[in-house]
């Protein structure tokens, strides 16, 4: 192997590291902050296993921390949304993946979402997303798959609270046993019959 190879190959291992280590502390911090919303810096970095001068080199603040962990949810959300293909997918077979990928962001990215939404850049953001969603159940209910003549915004109000139920409560399902209560409840509800 010649040098540059050499050192082509350690640059891309200390980039992979330093991608492991920002993941781990993104990802703890939402755990962390959900949990305890006064968690330092400190101990996230600490329960990461990350250096915590790492850390504070990255964010200068608990503020650009959550500012991080919040881009971080949103592109999670933003990707669960494509990869669900809300537009091409069969109805009930992209409901069934929006959910379970939504799931999947819920339990990695468990945030205040009344802190995060405060922040008017984030907040629009998101609202692309739920304009997105709201636009698939308009197409679940246009093909048979949800009952029309309901109150507006009623499966776009009752989804996500759904879901945010079961990755709270249900925590020893996989994200696809989660899925199947959300999307079996959202379609048929509680009732015997």
């Amino acid at each position: 192997m010649s040098q540059a190879s050499h050192s082509a190959t350690r640059l891309g291992a200390v980039r992979a590291d330093a991608a492991r280590n920002l993941e781990a502390v993104l990802t703890t911090g939402a755990r962390m902050l959900a949990a305890d919303p006064g968690a330092s810096i400190a101990s996230i970095a600490a329960e990461a296993g990350v250096d915590r001068r790492t850390v504070y080199r990255r964010f200068a603040s608990r503020e650009d921390l959550l500012a991080a962990i919040y881009e971080s949810r949103l592109t999670a959300i933003e990707q669960a949304i494509e990869d669900a293909r809300l537009r091409e997918a069969p109805v009930a077979v992209a409901l069934h993946r929006y959910v379970e990928n939504i799931i999947a962001v819920n339990r990695t990215w468990p945030v205040d979402l009344a802190r995060m939404l405060a922040d008017d850049s984030v907040s629009a953001r998101r609202d692309m997303s739920v304009r997105e969603v709201d636009a698939f159940l308009q197409r679940a209910t246009d093909e048979g798959l949800l009952r029309p003549g309901l109150p507006e915004g009623w499966a776009s109000a009752l989804l996500p609270q759904l879901m945010h139920l079961v990755s709270r409560q249900l925590p020893e399902l996989s994200p696809g046993q989660a899925a199947d209560v959300v999307v079996d409840t959202l379609l048929n509800g509680l009732g015997a019959s």
